[in-house]
């Protein structure tokens, strides 16, 4: 039967170990998703000539422009370890990054940093009427679904938004090469090219067929350890600790008499250069543009000020920064640890009617792979395995 409407009850977002892999055991469901936006723009140069008024012909000189951003409920660190973010936990995996050890501090972006040909996302839709996540193992895909695939992704901003009466939140902004749709979702035709030929991707000279995993109640049990999955953070159960910042600002932002903390965000964008060479339609690498900095964002209510002096904040050193989120039962599920930070603005705001508030922005550069002194740390409690 035809869909007269297509709403977020058949919808799941998934999403590849690598863009030349097409098992099911090669895909992760994601989690907890709340909206996914995709696009695709072409860009053409029209060619004239003396003697015609319209344009004789349109050519594309530029790779069209591949867009998906997406947002979803925190939880666990799973999606993040999917993403290919390094999240340390008690688990056998950290993340999906090879040769990767248990219990090892890693960069939270480090594996994002190297080189490598992206990964795809599917966008998987069930018939009318039909939620795509059934009970217990769930359906595998079949010819009665759809999907999008995007190809050759590479995540160029994550944000993570924390604020009172909100449940914490992450929006993750990729950079895609490629998109396809297949009616029939039994077998999937990739949506990845091969970049260096600037072709679409076969497999010994056959075009590939991807296997999508099959979509289940809770998204990816295995992402909690076989435990009963989080179904979402609450804003008070976020702790800040902001002790080291306190030197930096002109009031007091940590402890019990400090500032009352509204909302705070973390942003880490890894926008990339496309290289294109002669002879390919397609760019054959992307790469993160250097440095990459960090962002924390503090909102606070005043309470009381401190002695201060703005001349003696230039010349201190760096801190260091935590945000820890527990689930229900008060355990830790999410640590974000920001290390090298540094700030570079305080503003104010006082008016009648309203609480006097300050806003601090700190930020931090992020270091090598291996670099333990600077950038975002993140553990989670998930232990289940990825991919």
């Amino acid at each position: 039967m035809s869909r007269n409407r297509v709403i977020y009850q058949s919808e799941g977002l998934f999403v590849s170990e690598d863009a030349s892999l097409k098992l099911k055991a090669d895909h992760e469901q994601l989690g907890r998703i709340q909206s996914a936006n995709y696009s695709f723009t072409i860009n053409r140069q029209d060619v004239n000539q003396f003697g015609d008024l319209a344009r004789i012909d349109s050519l594309v000189l530029d790779p069209p422009t591949v867009s998906l951003d997406f947002s979803y409920y925190l939880a666990d660190g799973f999606n993040e370890r999917a993403l290919g973010f390094f999240v340390q936990n008690s688990g056998a995996n950290n993340n999906r990054v090879a040769n990767s050890t248990a219990y090892s501090p890693g960069n939270f972006a480090s594996g994002h940093l190297t080189a490598g040909s992206g990964v795809n996302f599917y966008i998987l839709t069930s018939p009318n009427g039909e939620d795509l996540n059934k009970a217990g193992v769930g359906e595998a895909p079949n010819s009665s679904d759809s999907v999008i695939g995007i190809g050759n992704c590479y995540v160029s901003d994550y944000s993570v938004d924390l604020s009172v009466g909100s449940i914490p939140t992450v929006n993750v902004t990729v950079e895609g090469a490629n998109m396809n749709s297949v009616a029939g979702a039994t077998l999937t035709g990739t949506p990845a090219i091969d970049q260096e030929a600037g072709t679409i991707f076969k497999n010994g000279g056959v075009a590939t067929n991807i296997q999508l995993p099959n979509p289940t109640e809770n998204g990816e049990i295995t992402g909690f350890g076989g435990t009963t999955p989080i179904t979402a953070l609450r804003p008070g159960d976020i702790t800040l600790s902001l002790a080291n910042l306190e030197s930096d600002s002109l009031v007091k932002i940590d402890g019990a008499d400090g500032a009352h903390v509204q909302s705070a965000s973390i942003s880490v964008p890894l926008s990339r250069t496309p290289i294109d060479r002669l002879g390919s339609r397609f760019p054959f690498a992307r790469e993160v543009d250097f440095p990459v900095s960090c962002t924390l964002n503090v909102s606070a209510v005043v309470s009381d000020s401190q002695s201060k002096n703005l001349a003696n904040i230039l010349n201190l050193g760096e801190s260091e920064a935590s945000i820890t989120l527990k689930d229900a039962d008060s355990n830790n599920a999410i640590i974000y640890t920001l290390k090298g930070l540094k700030i570079d603005s305080q503003s104010f705001s006082s008016s009648i009617g309203s609480n006097k508030t300050v806003d601090l922005t700190f930020s931090t550069q992020i270091g090598g792979p291996n670099d333990q002194l600077n950038g975002i740390f993140m553990s989670g409690c998930g232990i289940g395995p990825i991919f």
